[in-house]
C-alpha cells in the first residue's frame, strides 16, 4: 500500500495483494513426486506473525488519541485508528509509518537511508491491507515453502519485495511506500518461472500454466486501477521470475530415476543432474538480476526519475478512462512557523489552523496540510 501525502498531494496508492493462487495445484503434478523431499513450512508461517506483529507495535506507536483530534474505535485506547478520512484501510498516520521505516524517496536519496527499500515491506498502512496481503502469503507461500524449503523461499520474498520497492520508488518519487504486495508477486514470477524451468517433470503442463498465467493477468490488470501502485506489483514479479530460474530449479526426469531406481533395475543413463536450457536460463537470470539491480539503484540514487525517459510508462499503474481519472488530486498550504507552532492555510478552501509540532518532521507537515484541505 502506499500512502501519497508527499509533496502537496493526499492520494493514496494502494499495492493490491495477489489473488488465491492455490488452483495452480497445492500439490505439483509431477510425474515422480515421491522424490522430493517435502518440507515442514515454517518460515511463510514465521513472516505472517512478525508482519502482524509489527503492525500492532506500529498501532502501539502512533497512539492516536495523543497525536489526533479523533480516533476511529477510541475504546482500543492508543491502538486506536487515524479518521477514516486520513486513513480509510484503519491504521496509523503516514507520519507514524515513515518513522517506522515506509519508504520515502526523498530520505533514500538525500538522507542515505536505501534500508527504507527493505523496511517497508514489513509495513501495512491498515488492518484491511496487512489481513489481504497475510491471507495471500498464506495461500502462495506455504506450497513453495513445502517443495523447496525454507531458504530459497525466503530469499525470493524477500529480494523480490527489495525490486518491487526500487521500480516503485524509480517511478513514484512522492509520497510513501509500504506493504508486503511486491513480495507477494514475486512469489507469483517464481512460480512461472519454476514451472518453465522444471517443464520436463511436470505432467499437466499446459493446464498449469494457463491456470497460473490467468492469475497473474487478472492481478496486473487490478494495478491498472487508480490509486494502485502497479510498479510495484511488476517490479517484484520480474525479480521473482529471474530468481525463480536461479533458486527453483529441479533436476530432469531421468537423473530422478535414475537416483530413486529399485535395486536390481536399470534406469535410463542422464548424463547430467539439470537440462542445457536450466543452465542457460541460470546463468542469463543471475546475470540480468545483478545488471538490474545495480543500474537501478544507482539510477535511484542519483535521483533519476524514470518518467522523464519515458512518455508512456504511467500507463502501466493507470488507464484513464470515462469511469475514473489517473490524476491526483493536489493540495496546497501556505505555512508560517515560530518555534514549536506552525500556522497553516490551505489554499484551496481558505482553512486556517495552529499547530503545535515537537519536530519539524516534514511528512507530518504535509498530512496535516491534506487533512486541513479536506
Amino acid at each position: 500500500m502506499m500512502g501519497r501525502d508527499g509533496a502537496g498531494s493526499d492520494v493514496v496508492e494502494i499495492k493490491v495483494h495477489p489473488r488465491r493462487a492455490h488452483n495452480v495445484g497445492s500439490t505439483p503434478p509431477y510425474q515422480n513426486s515421491s522424490v522430493f523431499k517435502k518440507w515442514v513450512p515454517w518460515l511463510v508461517p514465521l513472516f505472517v506473525v512478525s508482519n502482524i506483529a509489527v503492525f500492532i507495535a506500529v498501532m502501539y506507536f502512533n497512539d492516536c488519541p495523543t497525536n489526533s483530534g479523533s480516533c476511529v474505535a477510541p475504546s482500543l485506547g492508543r491502538f486506536s485508528f487515524q479518521p477514516l478520512k486520513e486513513n480509510p484501510l484503519l491504521g496509523p498516520s503516514s507520519s507514524t509509518l515513515v518513522k517506522m521505516g515506509a519508504l520515502d524517496v526523498a530520505r533514500v536519496v538525500n538522507k542515505n537511508q536505501s534500508w527504507r527499500l527493505i523496511s517497508c515491506i514489513w509495513l501495512h498502512a491498515g488492518v484491511f491491507h496487512v489481513v489481504a496481503n497475510m491471507l495471500s502469503l498464506l495461500l502462495i507461500g506455504i506450497r513453495l515453502e513445502q517443495e523447496f524449503g525454507f531458504f530459497r523461499v525466503g530469499l525470493v520474498y524477500i529480494i523480490s519485495g527489495f525490486g518491487g520497492s526500487l521500480l516503485s520508488a524509480l517511478f513514484i518519487q512522492t509520497g510513501i511506500s509500504v506493504g508486503a504486495s511486491g513480495a507477494l508477486f514475486g512469489l507469483l514470477g517464481g512460480m512461472l518461472s519454476e514451472l518453465i524451468t522444471n517443464w520436463t517433470i511436470y505432467a499437466n503442463k499446459l493446464a498449469a500454466l494457463t491456470t497460473l498465467l490467468c492469475i497473474i493477468a487478472i492481478n496486473l490488470a487490478v494495478g491498472l486501477l487508480p490509486h494502485v501502485d502497479n510498479y510495484a506489483h511488476i517490479g517484484g514479479f520480474l525479480s521473482g521470475f529471474f530468481l525463480g530460474f536461479v533458486f527453483l530449479i529441479r533436476p530432469q526426469f531421468k537423473w530422478i530415476n535414475q537416483k530413486a531406481c529399485p535395486p536390481g533395475y536399470i534406469a535410463p543413463p542422464a548424463k547430467s543432474k539439470h537440462k542445457t536450457y536450466q543452465y542457460v536460463l541460470w546463468i542469463v537470470s543471475l546475470i540480468v538480476i545483478i545488471i538490474g539491480f545495480t543500474l537501478g539503484m544507482v539510477a535511484l540514487l542519483r535521483g533519476v526519475n524514470v518518467n522523464d525517459h519515458c512518455s508512456w510508462c504511467h500507463y502501466l499503474s493507470c488507464v484513464p478512462t470515462s469511469l475514473w481519472s489517473c490524476n491526483s488530486r493536489q493540495v496546497y498550504c501556505q505555512s508560517a512557523q515560530l518555534g514549536n507552532q506552525l500556522n497553516l492555510t490551505c489554499m484551496s478552501n481558505g482553512k486556517s489552523n495552529l499547530y503545535y509540532l515537537s519536530d519539524d518532521d516534514l511528512s507530518k507537515v504535509q498530512q496535516l496540510c491534506a487533512q486541513l484541505c479536506n
